[in-house]
């Protein structure tokens, strides 16, 4: 990873959980032709990365070692964002419960935390990044060009998780869904390491009743307004 260049533009994303930042980062990367990270796969990554490897997940410096290391790439394909590790596409074991749970305890640890922020900077390369997750705005790229903090109704949120997962053909309980993001916002609003909060400079998006494309192009306007003022 190459060292990143303060002039590089990056449009930083937050949001809670299901508000699609994912998506609207991935579609907003492939539109501006810029690179893109999903901050929240790398602790996935370095799970991933440690299971494979027979690193335990309290060994803290061997952990920091390996995060530090990492050789990692997100890019866009057609049914979403692939993500590479080692040159090996990776993408279909960053969700299972094992790696969920191995990367939960990884990213309680001091050292993997700051090694992955100077990894997540490493990102920022010419043309342009476009940076998806929390402490984007506010730690990572402080000088971000455009902050956006993606939101929606948690009923919004749990349909449209719903609607995913029936595609799926996964069963699935609306009401629990609805209950489930509540309390994840909740968690997410409270907790003391880098609680869910927009950075004060952020422009905030309800996407409650807009569709997908609506987002990208408000935040593409946004993005043209700002840069009509540089």
């Amino acid at each position: 990873m190459k060292d990143a260049d303060h002039k590089v533009p990056v449009i930083a994303i937050d949001g809670p959980g299901g508000s699609g930042k994912g998506t609207i980062a991935a579609l907003l990367a492939e539109r501006l032709g810029w690179h893109l990270l999903d901050s929240g796969a790398l602790y996935r990554l370095v799970a991933v990365a440690a299971m494979d490897r027979g690193i335990a997940a309290d060994d803290e410096a061997s952990l920091g070692s390996l995060a530090a290391g990492l050789d990692v790439e997100f890019a866009v394909a057609d049914h979403g964002m692939v993500v590479w590790l080692d040159g090996e596409d990776i993408t279909s074991r960053l969700r299972s419960e094992e790696v969920s749970a191995f990367s939960s305890r990884a990213a309680a640890l001091p050292a993997v935390r700051a090694a992955l922020v100077r990894l997540q900077r490493g990102f920022r390369q010419s043309p342009g990044l476009v940076a998806d997750g929390r402490d984007m705005g506010t730690v990572i790229f402080p000088d971000a060009r455009l902050k956006i903090f993606l939101t929606a109704s948690a009923e919004a949120r749990a349909k449209r998780r719903h609607k995913q997962l029936k595609e799926k053909g996964e069963s699935v309980n609306l009401s629990r869904l609805f209950r489930d993001i509540e309390k994840r916002d909740e968690r997410d609003q409270s907790r003391a390491v880098s609680p869910l909060k927009p950075a004060s400079d952020a422009h905030l998006v309800d996407s409650t009743e807009m569709t997908i494309e609506d987002v990208v192009q408000t935040v593409l306007k946004l993005l043209e307004e700002l840069n009509e003022r540089h």
